[in-house]
């Protein structure tokens, strides 16, 4: 009994690395897709998505009905998803790939302060300045002043993960209602095409086949990314497997370094460490009370 549990948990660590490996990838085909508007990256990117989910819901026979108690909840989920993933793309496409996925790996910390007034949870003094100290090595990473070119986009990309960690309490109140998955994926695709399309119709960029397969990839990869988190959690816990998340950050600068020529700075370098030392405590602490 005991080793098939220690499996479970190997098998979690796995699938969460193949998801941060998915969205990593997904960031990588995002950027060298080139000069295509930010939404209509976001059209594709959520069309695959889409189209993913509504097989999986056909192929399972669950049907398509919502819980009238859990719409307002689904629509919270794909207005703050939306938003966040249109700023994680424009800065995807302004910051190197390492800074812009760190910028978005601060939702679990977001959710944390989110999850007081949504979800009634009351975060430990340890949790409260964990997220102070998260934030403050964000800090090394945006740099803010008044010549920094990058400050728009790194303040798009700190918008990014408050979306996400937004996104991810509502989809956890979800989850607590008994919302099926693929509802919930497919309700924020459809709502983020349904969003992004107006704007392509205005200003549709015409693609050549290489940047068609880099959306269709981008797609690809962050349905790996969704499909191996949601596996991952299955296997094992998030308090046990959840730090391992944080390899998309690597995963990302070493794409970064072989593909683009992008080096992170000394500074950012430095932020990396805090985060992900943070999220590594939180991690520990959360083993020490099983």
């Amino acid at each position: 009994m005991k080793k098939l549990e220690i499996n479970d948990h190997l098998k979690g660590i796995l699938c969460i690395i193949a998801a941060a490996a998915g969205f990593s990838m997904m960031t990588f085909f995002v950027r060298i897709s080139g000069n295509v508007p930010t939404m209509q990256k976001v059209f594709f990117r959520n069309a695959v998505a889409l189209l993913i989910a509504v097989i999986t819901i056909i192929a399972k026979k669950d049907g398509f009905y919502i819980a009238r108690g859990n719409r307002f909840d689904i629509l919270m989920r794909c207005l703050f998803g939306t938003s966040g993933v249109i700023l994680n793309f424009y800065a995807i496409d302004r910051l190197e790939l390492s800074d812009a996925n760190m910028l978005n790996k601060l939702s679990p910390f977001f959710a944390i302060l989110l999850s007081v007034p949504i979800l009634k949870e009351k975060p430990t003094r340890k949790d409260v300045a964990a997220t102070v100290i998260a934030f403050m090595g964000a800090l090394f990473i945006i740099r803010p002043s008044g010549n920094n070119l990058q400050l728009v986009p790194a303040l798009a990309g700190l918008y990014s993960g408050f979306g996400a960690g937004t996104a991810y309490v509502f989809v956890r109140k979800l989850g607590k209602k008994g919302e099926r998955t693929p509802i919930i994926v497919m309700c924020f695709s459809l709502f983020s095409c349904i969003v992004s399309l107006p704007f392509i119709i205005a200003d549709y960029h015409p693609m050549d086949l290489r940047q068609w397969l880099c959306l269709i990839m981008a797609g690809v990869s962050a349905a790996l990314g969704q499909f191996g988190i949601t596996t991952a959690y299955k296997f094992a816990p998030a308090k046990d497997i959840s730090v391992f998340d944080y390899t998309q950050v690597i995963f990302a600068a070493i794409l970064g370094i072989l593909f683009l020529n992008e080096v992170p700075q000394v500074l950012s370098i430095i932020g990396y460490v805090i985060i992900i030392g943070v999220a590594v405590y939180r991690w520990q602490l959360a083993k020490t009370k099983k």
